[in-house]
């Protein structure tokens, strides 16, 4: 050692301890240097120290550890404590400055020091050890007396022992120890040495943490990570162009972070290169297929050239678009070559029997590169030969009467015979070829047409047959003689008949005749009997007479027998009605003074001639307990298995179960469970909605099925509509109904509605969110959270609320928003807005405005503009249904009536308005989504139009400019996954509108 200098011993007894602390410092080893293949954060190492550490030593007024200077094996100045007490038994302590922690939880300290062996000194109280604490605190708050120098508040690491002893004339070597600390919670800790005896110096030391670097492995990216126990999961992410291979629903890649500082195995959920994407040489990224070539999977497999038909140019292809002319179905695979519809079928070959045709045909020139070819037949007929005088013939479809053998579409044999024609009419056949592809492809299916004239010289049909005479077990039975048509004489008759009801119905048997009546023997008594006739001439038979239907006579004996029976029967059932009658009466003439009374008492009325039955609130019940019971069917607990958690509702969860009641159909239930820790008021609350749907019966008003209020937790069970509510049903489906099936499910709804109406109840709070669809789309309204009873007697029957709360505004008719009076006219507003979100696919009423807005908006006679598509005869009742005036809004029982027109007359249903803003309603007219020149990015763009989820997939295919996406059609639409119509329709009309200004440049592919 060199500059170091050692303060004098104080008193008699320091001599040995002086020479031994000299010895101990020339004695200063050669320090190590630390060395590890994990990543390490120093907190503190003294090595690097240019000035005093200036530690706490404790007693402060006997401080035993003295800070001297030395000079490492690399000559440089370090900084060292000595202790040397070998002859006192007290505690000595030196703690450090305060460190801070950092990210660690577990730190560890390197400690290099050199011991003195206790034999050497002879004395008594020498000892080889010392012990090192830590001291946890938010901050730097430690003083020379605080805290506590003793063990608790101090927390012990360890007592350490030195494993090379330092003796007179013996070999030079200090000791190394790492020693772990933790786990740590404060923001930073001091450490403290404790001496008792030792005769030691502390030559340097280290404090640090590990951490795993950052990392990149089987296209996976770690960041650095600090382990926080003995084994830290760390969560990365998939490199560019990579995803996990289970697809984007899957757990990220995660990979273990040791405490040692090291990963540890391999990558769980591991990532892979995405569609048109293939390994770069390594595991460590992706590269874009080139030009000309596409990965259809996500995997470890390369790129390939396209196949035949299709190409792309542009790089990062998941597949190629086929060429103009040629497609592939969503059925094929990317890898499988593009092909084109078939060509005609040629040579069709008729032969006419009377009026059955059988046509062949040969097979197209081109099936269009496809195996699956098949055919389909097509029959208009164009009237009776010869036409009216001066009248051209017209050509119409033929009806279901006409029937194909073996079948009139997906033939795949080239022949096929047609029954069911008129006799003396023409028809025109015609035979189209199609393929996979035929759907796909714009123009109209190859066909080839044959004219046909079914025989002139068949009977015309027969008519009327009827019955002339009969017995038990015989019908006697004649028919008008035809007018003959031609030079053929009618050769004899023949009849069919067969039962009408037993196991023999639909057996015909047959009879000829050569006049124009029959007997027919051999029958049943009492019999029913379904008889054609038709007749024949030279040129063949003409078609069967419309069916009828005769009796036989029952038996003498029977007769009487039945008579008497019969009248018996008859006394017997007059005599029960009566008694029926009687009881019913009775029962419910003291049931209904029984409930006049109790009316009395909840409303104030009598309900004076009413003939419809009439919804009754069950918050005027004095016991809420009584209208459960009243409306509400009790159901056992051990009836309902309860499957999973659907959702959640304003009182609990709603699940999804099963409900089988002995004797009865299992069948699924939506359970609405009351959560526990309820009060009394949120338990009559939540079974009020029970004891009004219970009051209703009607097919599209959701099913109350019963209650369970003997156990917990209390539930409602309701029908289970497996489609959910009707907007996020409309907008998961967006574009996939026809106009007609719109229609229908609002008929459904204004249906329910009508039926609420006419009990006078009032619902309040009509919206698409609450209309539940099922499996079959029917549409069910449901929800009565805020519906409350309406007067019947009052010639303005409304609700007022004294206490306000929470209204929907956006389908608030403006005298309930702005009175709070709410009635069946502003359920009738609400109706028109659920209109629009159906026709809308359940776009947001009214889109981002605000509520005050949008009272502002209607307030100045603004209104909904027609979504698009919307016929305009839909509209136009929505606009009846926003009348200012609550007089002149439609009622339900109007509303069914103009949907039945609406629904009978389908032509009504095709005439829409224009497209393009309507220059009378600029402020809500937002029909036409943003066009490109008022964004910035693609991605602002798809943003405007509610379209961002998409916007990977324009990435990923390159689209990433505005000058790119101006030249999108819907081929490329559907190449980056838009696949829905009515995104396919927002996104190119908010096109549309830029090219009309702008022409942009041509696409690089």
């Amino acid at each position: 050692m060199g500059a170091g200098r050692l303060r004098a011993p104080a008193g008699p007894q320091a001599a040995a301890r002086a020479s031994s602390c000299v010895l101990l410092l020339l004695l200063l080893p050669m320090l190590l240097l630390h060395g590890s293949g994990a990543e390490e954060e120093v907190l503190m190492n003294t090595k690097l120290e240019t000035s005093d550490l200036r530690w706490t030593n404790h007693p402060a007024d006997d401080p035993q550890w003295e800070e001297v200077s030395g000079l490492d094996d690399e000559s440089n100045s370090v900084r060292t404590y000595q202790i040397c007490t070998p002859d006192s038994p007290s505690s000595y302590w030196l703690r450090t400055r305060w460190i801070p922690r950092k990210a660690a939880t577990i730190v560890y300290v390197e400690m290099r020091f050199t011991m003195m062996e206790c034999s050497g000194l002879n004395q008594r109280h020498c000892k080889e050890t010392f012990n090192l604490f830590y001291y946890q605190s938010d901050t730097d708050e430690a003083t020379p007396m605080r805290p506590a120098w003793m063990e608790n508040p101090y927390t012990k690491v360890a007592t350490v022992a030195a494993d090379h002893l330092l003796r007179r004339g013996g070999e030079r070597r200090s000791n190394v120890k790492l020693l772990r600390v933790g786990p740590l919670q404060g923001a930073g800790l001091y450490l403290a040495f404790q001496s008792q005896g030792a005769c030691m110096a502390l030559l340097s030391m280290r404090v640090f943490y590990r951490k795993c670097p950052p990392l990149r492995r089987a296209f996976a990216s770690f960041p650095e990570t600090v382990p926080h126990s003995l084994v830290e999961q760390a969560q990365g992410v998939c490199v560019e162009n990579a995803a996990t291979s289970a697809g984007e629903q899957s757990q990220p890649p995660s990979m273990l972070c040791g405490e040692d500082g090291q990963w540890v195995g391999q990558p769980t959920s591991s990532c892979a290169c995405r569609p048109g994407y293939e390994s770069g040489g390594s595991d460590l990224r992706c590269r874009a297929c080139p030009s000309g070539q596409f990965k259809a999977g996500s995997g470890p497999g390369g790129c390939g050239p396209c196949p035949d038909k299709s190409n792309t140019r542009i790089p990062g292809s998941a597949y190629c678009p086929c060429l103009f002319g040629y497609h592939r179905p969503d059925s094929d695979p990317a890898h499988v070559a593009c092909t084109s519809p078939p060509s005609a079928p040629r040579s069709i070959v008729t032969q006419i029997n009377d009026t059955m045709v059988t046509l062949e045909w040969s097979e197209p020139l081109d099936r269009g590169g496809r195996t699956d070819l098949t055919y389909k037949v097509l029959c208009s007929f164009c009237g009776a030969v010869p036409p009216a005088k001066g009248l051209v013939p017209t050509c119409s479809l033929c009806d279901d009467s006409v029937l194909y053998r073996p079948a009139q579409r997906g033939l795949t044999q080239r022949r096929v015979v047609i029954l069911g024609l008129r006799p003396h009419t023409n028809y025109t056949f015609t035979v189209q070829s199609l393929n996979g592809v035929s759907s796909l492809s714009q123009s109209e299916a190859a066909a080839d047409r044959v004219n046909v004239t079914t025989s002139r010289d068949v009977p015309l049909p027969l008519s009327g047959l009827r019955r002339t005479g009969s017995s038990e077990t015989s019908l006697s039975l004649e028919w008008n003689i035809p007018v003959l048509q031609n030079q053929y004489k009618i050769l004899d008759y023949q009849l069919r008949f067969c039962p009408k009801d037993g196991v023999e119905a639909g057996q015909w048997q047959y009879v000829s005749s050569r006049s124009s009546s029959v007997v027919l023997a051999g029958l049943r008594r009492a019999g029913r009997y379904q008889v054609q006739v038709r007749a024949r001439s030279q040129a063949g038979y003409g078609s069967f007479s419309p069916v009828m239907t005769f009796n036989t006579l029952p038996d003498e004996s029977d007769r009487h027998t039945q008579l008497v029976v019969t009248s018996i029967l008859v006394t017997m059932a007059i005599l029960l009605l009566s008694a029926a009658v009687l009881l019913a009466v009775y029962c419910y003439r003291r049931r209904r003074r029984a409930r006049d009374a109790q009316r009395h008492d909840k409303i104030g009325q009598y309900p004076m001639g009413q003939t419809m039955k009439v919804y009754i609130d069950p918050f005027t019940y004095e016991d809420p307990n009584e209208a459960v019971r009243e409306f509400a069917k009790e159901i056992e607990a051990s009836f309902v298995k309860i499957e999973e958690v659907i959702g959640a509702g304003e009182f609990g969860e709603v699940c999804r179960g099963r409900l089988r009641v002995p004797g009865r159909k299992e069948n699924y239930v939506a359970i609405k469970t009351l959560k526990g820790g309820y009060t009394e008021k949120q338990r009559r609350d939540f079974l009020s909605e029970a004891s009004i749907m219970g009051q209703f019966q009607h097919p599209n008003i959701i099913h109350l099925e019963g209650v369970i209020t003997t156990s917990c937790p209390v539930m409602i069970l309701t029908e289970f509509m497996e489609n959910g509510a009707l907007d996020s049903f409309l907008r998961m489906n967006d574009g996939q109904f026809t106009t007609i099936q719109l229609v229908g499910m609002l008929r459904g709804i204004a249906a329910g509605m009508k039926y609420l109406s006419d009990m006078s109840f009032v619902h309040r709070d009509l919206a698409a969110r609450n209309i539940l669809v099922n499996s079959n789309l029917v549409c069910k309204v449901s929800d009565f959270g805020l519906s409350r009873f309406l007067t019947e007697n009052s010639s303005d029957p409304t609700y007022t609320s004294s206490l306000g709360g929470k209204i929907p505004i956006r389908w608030t008719a403006p005298e309930a928003i702005a009175y709070r009076k709410f009635t069946s006219a502003s359920d009738a507003w609400s109706y028109g807005i659920v209109m629009w979100e159906v026709m809308s696919y359940g776009e947001r009423p009214y889109w981002d405005m605000s509520n005050q807005d949008v009272i502002n908006a209607i307030e100045q006679d603004y209104r909904l503009p027609p979504p698009p598509d919307c016929p305009a005869s839909l509209h136009a009742l929505m606009l009846d249904c926003w009348q200012k005036e609550r007089a002149n809004r439609p009622r339900f029982c109007d509303v069914v009536a103009a949907l039945d027109r609406l629904i009978r007359n389908p032509a009504s249903l095709k005439v829409t308005h224009p497209e393009g803003p309507g220059p009378s309603q600029p402020l809500l007219d937002q029909r036409v989504p943003p066009s490109l020149s008022s964004c910035g990015s693609v991605s602002e763009w798809l943003r405007a139009i509610k379209m961002e989820r998409y916007e990977p997939s324009f990435q990923q295919a390159g689209f990433t400019s505005l000058d790119i996406v101006s030249q999108l059609n819907t081929e490329d639409l559907l190449r980056v996954g838009v696949t829905l119509a009515g995104h396919q329709k927002k996104m190119l009309s908010s096109i549309q509108t830029l090219r009309i200004h702008k022409s942009p440049p041509t696409l690089p592919f």
